[in-house]
This record gives structure tokens, C-alpha cells and sequence, in this order.
């Protein structure tokens, strides 16, 4: 991991030194939009809906569109008197109780390691947080704008979660009406809630989407149904090596959950063949 941000986290007259890492990644499948027919990618054009003329990336302004449908162009200097902080300060504010933050407040998650200086005042906020069972709120500057987080312990770590405003979380505007609710069907309900009850493990849960369009991209480049494109940069041999990557370490997470596909146990519902699987097997015949 690389270091996004360097400052210090203060809470009374402790200052602790810190370096701020992304604490997450994003392993969603993406797609490329291309022309069906040949595999070439679509290109967007910026155009300006009034002229329809194709405009530089120059000539582009920021503008804000009023509830009335008014436009109002920011320029540069306009931007430039907008209230910025550059701060390195990530300042305790208050310690609150765990419950009294609502998750759907919470965004971004950020590790915090302390410098070499601050190790024993870092240690020393880690286990006054573990102690009063409570999140630190804070204010930072992350990206020139200034916005309210919480700190909390995990796995020895402090982690920085930063927050919405709580004008940005939406009230719904409709209401349940669930009739009568029975006794006998509140039992019955909590007799399930009983039965599936369990601790969390995230290891438990995979993505199978994402194994199943690899599984399916394979099966393909195999079946020799590649588009050949004057933008590709890439071999279809480097494209198998990177798939046979990811599914090594696909395989090697399970193996270090001692987790082998011979001894998966049988599951209650037989599986849907994937796509993959249905292709590889029609290709073999």
C-alpha cells in the first residue's frame, strides 16, 4: 500500500504523526463498450447541446444548474475564492458512543499507521477508544475540502472512516402498511431469525459473478472467439496468463481456508451450469 496523506491525528495536547492509506479496493467486473460487429471501441465526443458542436477540453467551465433550469458558469477565479483548507490536522472533536453513529453516515475507510515518532501516543488512542467503547468524530481535510469522520479500532489499527453530511442522507417518502401481524407469525418469524442465527464470517461468502465471467471469457478465448482490433495491445496468450492468474489466486485463497474443491461439502440445491461450462462442454463434443 502507498501512503495518500500524511498529518497528524490531535486530541487534547497529544499529537500523533500518521501516514493515511486507502483501507479498500474495488474488485468489480468492468466492461469495455465496443461495436458488436468488429470489437472496436466506442469513442464519446463532448458536444454542446445547444450548437452541436464538438468542444475542447479548454473551452469546458464548470456550470451549476439551478432548480428552475438557470445555468450559472463558474470560472477559475470564481473557484478559486471558494473556502479550501490545505490542514494536515485530523482534530478529535468529541468521543461518542458506538450506536449513536448511524452506518448509513459512513463512507470511505482509511487505515492510519503512525510514524516512527508517534508508535506510543498512537498506542496510547487505540486503547483509550478500546477501553470506552467509543468512536473519536474528527475533522480533516482530504482533497482541499474539509469533512467530519470517525476513528475506530480494527485489528489493532486505527481506522478513519469518513462521513456524509446529514443532509445527504434522503428521508423515504413512503409508508409500509403490513395490515395485522399475528403472534403466531411473529413466533414462527423468530424461530427462523433463531435458526440462521451465526457470526459473521466473510470468508464464507465469494463472488461468484465475477469467477463465472472469467470462467466464460476463458471458455471463449479457448473456442477462438476473439476480436483482433487495430487498438488491441495485448496477445490472447498474455490474456490467458492473466486469467490463469487470477483463477491461481482464486484457488490459493481457498487453499489457505483449507478449503479444496474436492472437499467443498454438497450443497442442498445442485448448481446451475454457468455459461463457461455449457460452452467448454458443447466446444469438447
Amino acid at each position: 500500500m502507498r501512503a495518500i496523506w500524511k498529518g497528524s491525528v490531535s486530541f487534547g495536547l497529544v499529537n500523533v504523526p500518521v501516514k493515511l492509506y486507502s483501507a479498500t479496493e474495488s474488485h468489480d467486473v468492468s466492461f469495455r463498450q465496443v461495436h458488436a460487429k468488429d470489437g472496436g471501441r466506442i469513442k464519446y465526443q463532448r458536444v454542446c447541446s445547444i450548437d452541436g458542436e464538438e468542444v475542447a477540453y479548454a473551452d469546458i467551465a464548470k456550470g451549476y444548474e439551478t432548480e428552475d433550469g438557470e445555468m450559472v458558469i463558474l470560472t477559475e477565479d470564481d473557484m478559486a475564492d471558494l473556502p479550501v483548507t490545505s490542514s494536515r490536522e485530523i482534530a478529535v472533536e468529541k468521543f461518542v458512543p458506538r450506536d449513536q453513529i448511524d452506518p448509513m453516515l459512513l463512507e470511505k475507510s482509511y487505515y492510519l499507521e503512525p510514524e516512527n515518532t508517534g508508535a506510543k501516543p498512537y498506542a496510547l488512542l487505540r486503547q483509550a477508544l478500546l477501553d470506552a467503547d467509543r468512536m473519536a468524530v474528527v475533522t480533516v481535510a482530504l482533497r482541499q475540502r474539509t469533512t467530519i469522520a470517525v476513528l475506530r479500532v480494527k485489528d489493532d489499527v486505527i481506522v478513519l472512516q469518513t462521513m456524509m453530511w446529514p443532509d445527504e442522507i434522503r428521508t423515504p417518502d413512503f409508508s409500509i402498511d403490513s395490515g395485522e401481524v399475528k403472534d403466531a407469525e411473529v413466533k414462527m418469524a423468530n424461530m427462523l431469525v433463531e435458526t440462521l442465527a451465526g457470526d459473521f464470517d466473510a470468508s464464507e461468502f465469494e463472488d461468484d459473478y465475477a469467477e463465472a465471467v472469467q470462467e466464460l471469457v476463458k471458455a471463449k478465448i479457448e473456442g477462438g472467439e476473439i476480436k483482433r482490433t487495430p487498438t488491441s495491445t495485448k496477445s490472447s496468450g498474455e490474456v490467458v496468463d492473466l486469467l490463469a492468474a487470477l483463477q491461481k489466486s482464486v484457488q490459493d485463497a481457498k487453499d489457505s481456508r483449507g478449503e479444496s474443491d474436492a472437499e467443498k461439502p454438497a450443497k442442498k440445491k445442485a448448481a446451475k451450469k454457468s455459461p463457461a461450462k455449457k460452452a467448454a462442454k458443447k466446444k469438447a463434443s
